[in-house]
């Protein structure tokens, strides 16, 4: 597999910067540095006929999932419809959730804007509304110009201004845009910068990620459960894995086969995995992965405009990739 990678150079910073970041990253070498390996469910949102926030049905979701092996929930990622939310909602949905989480469960806040303002903003609203960390996607309207030197400058600016630290967001199927590997070698190195959530699924990418950034104290999710075996073998800790949403127990237990080295019963159920994942992510989307959490005893519910239900068609599809996987 190294054959297929390529050999990127990260990019240079200045050197007061660097040695800067290393200074503080020696400085807060005693206190302990979030640990974020395991797997989260980025959670859905419920909403009400009249597309309001669905506070009691959100309530309801939490208690079960407080009963998965979860490390904690990611609030306000792709799957949580957070661009259609607005700024109060988003903060409020991460307030209810941490109020109703056990303490020892991780709350990861999506805070990523467009603009470096905002998302400074944003980080900032989200850890006094407990989130333990936030998740930062790349900003991408204007992602012709989104090279690695403007990321850099972005997230060094929220993570320098973060009182919570930085989780990286690639999601290239959402934004056209792929965390530059160069880009995140260089962010690896800020002491407040402590992650990678890389939704890509290009597995020599993530392995390569990890191989450059092995001197730092950063940690790769996968961003999907689809590759979730694959990308424990190349070192990543834990996934933010949409499939978890309905199929939590089976994506913690596929965690632990890995972790314990058990690869073979891995493959086995990673196999039937790959179906329902892809059916709930790129194939069919936010509305399939709440289809299908109403099928298995979640409130999944409507989805706010402009998404629209599935189809007649598409939710006999949906429903054909986890019967078909022995799921229903």
């Amino acid at each position: 597999m190294l054959a297929f990678f390529r050999n990127v150079r990260p990019i240079t910073c200045r050197r007061s910067v660097a040695a800067s970041w290393k200074r503080n990253k020696a400085n807060a070498s005693g206190t302990q540095r979030l640990d974020i390996r395991g797997i989260y469910p980025p959670i859905a949102t419920p909403f009400t006929e009249k597309e309001e926030v669905d506070y009691q049905k959100l309530n309801a979701n939490l208690e079960k999932y407080a009963k998965i092996p979860f490390r904690g929930l990611v609030v306000q990622g792709s799957n949580g419809e957070y661009p259609y939310l607005t700024v109060d909602e988003r903060v409020e949905v991460v307030r209810r959730v941490r109020q109703a989480l056990p303490r020892e469960k991780l709350v990861v806040a999506g805070s990523g804007c467009e603009s470096t303002m905002a998302t400074v903003q944003m980080s900032e609203q989200m850890a006094g509304a407990g989130a333990d960390a936030v998740l930062v996607v790349t900003p991408c309207f204007y992602r012709g110009r989104m090279d690695s030197r403007a990321l850099v400058h972005h997230y060094t600016k929220v993570a320098d201004s973060s009182p919570v630290p930085v989780v990286l967001y690639s999601v290239p199927g959402n934004t056209g845009l792929d965390l530059p590997v160069d880009a995140v070698v260089t962010l690896s190195q800020h002491p407040n910068i402590v992650g990678l959530k890389d939704s890509g699924g290009d597995i020599t990418r993530i392995a390569l990620i990890i191989h450059k950034t092995s001197s730092e104290d950063f940690q790769v999710l996968a961003g999907s459960a689809g590759f979730l075996m694959a990308a424990y073998s190349v070192g990543a800790v834990g996934g933010v894995c949409a499939l978890a949403n309905v199929l939590g127990r089976q994506v913690c237990q596929l965690e632990e086969l890995c972790v314990s080295g058990q690869w073979e019963a891995a493959k086995a159920l990673q196999y039937r995995l790959i179906e329902p994942n892809a059916a709930v992510t790129r194939k069919f989307g936010v509305a399939a992965l709440k289809q299908a959490m109403e099928w298995f005893g979640f409130h999944g519910g409507v989805c706010r405009s402009p998404l629209q239900p599935l189809s007649e068609a598409e939710a006999k599809a949906l429903r054909q990739d986890f019967s078909s996987n022995g799921w229903l």
